[in-house]
């Protein structure tokens, strides 16, 4: 089964650079999780959560846009047109830093702000998004 990004390409699109969430973004969950464990399998339902959450999110770079999809039943995307993002902030505090995880923070022309939280190597996120958007800016 093809993931939600590979499925919406379209015509002369190509796939650039994915991200994905860092386990650091579930970190509660899986210490709650162990700690619970003993509780009647309490413990494996929010293991089950962050896996499902690290599992049915996606983030990408194309050729044409940025996509961002969250949720396993109930689906929430974020595409936003490559050339009409104005700005992609990156917000990491110390232990974000240490653990190469933080938040993107996009902001679009007539978009609001859609912050990405808890994304892995977020400032490779951002290279290879602004190098995309290079590309498409010198290819119009």
């Amino acid at each position: 089964m093809p993931s939600y990004v590979e499925g919406s390409l379209v015509g002369g699109e190509r796939l650039l650079h994915t991200g994905r969430l860092s386990l650091w973004s579930v970190w509660h969950l899986i210490l709650f999780g162990l700690l619970l464990l003993p509780a009647f399998g309490l413990g494996l339902i929010l293991w089950a959560i962050a896996y499902v959450r690290i599992k049915s999110t996606e983030l990408a770079v194309t050729s044409k846009r940025l996509i961002v999809k969250h949720g396993f039943i109930r689906r929430s995307t974020i595409e936003i047109n490559i050339n009409k993002v104005e700005s992609i902030q990156v917000d990491q505090e110390m232990l974000g830093r240490m653990l190469n995880f933080g938040t993107l923070v996009i902001s679009g022309t007539g978009t609001s702000h859609a912050p990405i939280t808890g994304i892995t190597d977020p400032m490779g996120f951002r290279k290879a998004f602004i190098e995309a958007q290079d590309s498409a800016r010198s290819e119009g």
